[in-house]
């Protein structure tokens, strides 16, 4: 049972988001906002029928109105704008440094330059209240050979993100299908991540730690299918980057009782908690710090864990790190001197 001081400490101790689509942070309102700026007519007469179109049923359903609304983005200014958003909400979450996952080929796809992209979100990273660094990702539902060409297209930019992931369609869409490119990105010195084991089976977690040499696995809930996986990632201390609401939303787990966060911490599994595309999911990183600490029985041991997974799986410099860790404990420890 979530009781008010628990609630407080969720909401108040201070935390890392790992897994956050920046594009899924836009907001409806945000989205009407610059279709109106920049001339776009939407399918929807108003912020409250887009809102009710949020009822997805699959990732496929979800993605389908994901690119619609990137639809607005056009201008350096426009991803700024969405970025500082994004940030200002995490900020009042008491995040203290977010990694921030971006799409180029939804964008440059519609002939919305490379540049203006990386440059809006990176400026607003600089400007935000919070540390923030980014990560490109790969569209897996297309093919490698456009990772690659994205990959050197993003390479005038180099110091504006940290590393390369991988999401969209995880169905059919195994992670060596990308082999080449993530090994050019290792090659680069960049930090690499994936998708896996959200939709797909847990042999894509495998894949992605084997074949793509993965540094942290995006969702991976569908670990606990295979054993030996678990057994594997509990020696490896290799953090899942997992997202509660968007589990539930995209029919993951049918309710946030079912869902086996609970589990994975009890079986000694680096999980860190994290919103996602939090406008389409239904809410940021302490809404779904709140949602799961309401329905699976969580205490505030739990609540210091996650929190620490989270820095402790974060890409930092080490005395970057060490400081982060530390303000959780003090945040801890006073809380219970108070």
């Amino acid at each position: 049972m979530l009781t008010e001081q628990l609630r407080h400490t969720i909401q108040q101790m201070p935390k890392a988001e790992l897994h956050i689509h920046i594009e899924g942070s836009l907001e409806p309102e945000l989205i009407f906002a610059l279709a109106q700026r920049n001339g776009v007519s939407l399918a929807y007469p108003s912020v409250e029928a887009l809102r009710q179109a949020y009822a997805f049923t699959d990732l496929q359903s979800f993605l389908d109105i994901y690119y619609a609304g990137a639809s607005v983005l056009l201008t350096e200014q426009d991803f700024y704008d969405m970025t500082a958003a994004y940030l200002r909400k995490a900020a009042d979450d008491n995040v203290r440094h977010a990694e921030i996952f971006f799409d180029p080929q939804t964008h440059t796809a519609r002939g919305v330059p490379f540049e203006t992209v990386v440059n809006g979100i990176w400026r607003a990273c600089q400007d935000g209240p919070i540390s923030a660094s980014l990560i490109m990702c790969f569209l897996r539902h297309l093919p490698e050979e456009e990772a690659i060409a994205t990959l050197e297209e993003s390479l005038p930019y180099r110091d504006k993100f940290i590393g390369v992931g991988l999401d969209s369609s995880e169905l059919g869409h195994p992670p060596e299908k990308f082999a080449r490119v993530f090994e050019r990105a290792r090659q680069l010195g960049l930090r690499l991540v994936a998708h896996a084991g959200e939709e797909g089976p847990p042999a894509y977690i495998d894949s992605a730690l084997d074949i793509l040499n993965v540094e942290r696995i995006d969702h991976g809930v569908r670990c606990l299918e295979s054993p030996e996986l678990v057994e594997r990632l509990v020696r490896e201390q290799m953090a899942l980057t997992v997202c509660p609401l968007s589990n539930i939303k995209l029919r993951v787990f049918d309710v946030m009782g079912s869902h086996n966060l609970r589990t994975l911490l009890d079986k000694g599994l680096a999980v860190t908690v994290n919103s996602d595309d939090p406008a389409y999911f239904g809410g940021y990183m302490n809404d779904n710090f709140v949602a799961a600490f309401e329905a699976l029985p969580l205490d505030e041991s739990h609540a210091r864990q996650l929190a620490r997974n989270s820095f402790a799986a974060a890409f930092l410099e080490p005395e970057q790190k060490r400081a982060f860790l530390a303000e959780v404990d003090r945040f801890f420890a006073s809380a219970h001197a108070a």
